[in-house]
């Protein structure tokens, strides 16, 4: 049975972007996360870090060597509340 070389192009063609793709997908995400990979399974613990590192280094992944806290950082916390109904 004869290989039809003809569809071998745009077989080549469609393999070839989808590589492309999923290669600039991965390089994207990478830079917005500082060259680090992506986060799965986020919790409550870890969105509560990713909050303090945000207001620490002013990027969610951002982290901070240094022992002590920016000026400010005490009153830039988030205080979240709970909707209590009173009947």
């Amino acid at each position: 049975m004869p290989v039809p070389w003809e569809a071998l192009i745009p077989f080549g063609l469609v393999t070839t972007m989808f590589a492309a793709a999923g290669t600039l997908l991965n390089v994207s995400k990478r830079a917005q996360n500082q060259g680090k990979p992506v986060r799965y399974h986020i919790d409550a613990w870890d969105e509560m870090m990713m909050d303090r590192d945000k207001r620490l280094t002013g990027h969610k992944r951002g982290q901070s060597t240094n022992p002590y806290a920016p000026e400010g950082f005490e009153t830039s916390s988030i205080w979240y509340t709970e909707r209590v109904e009173t009947s």
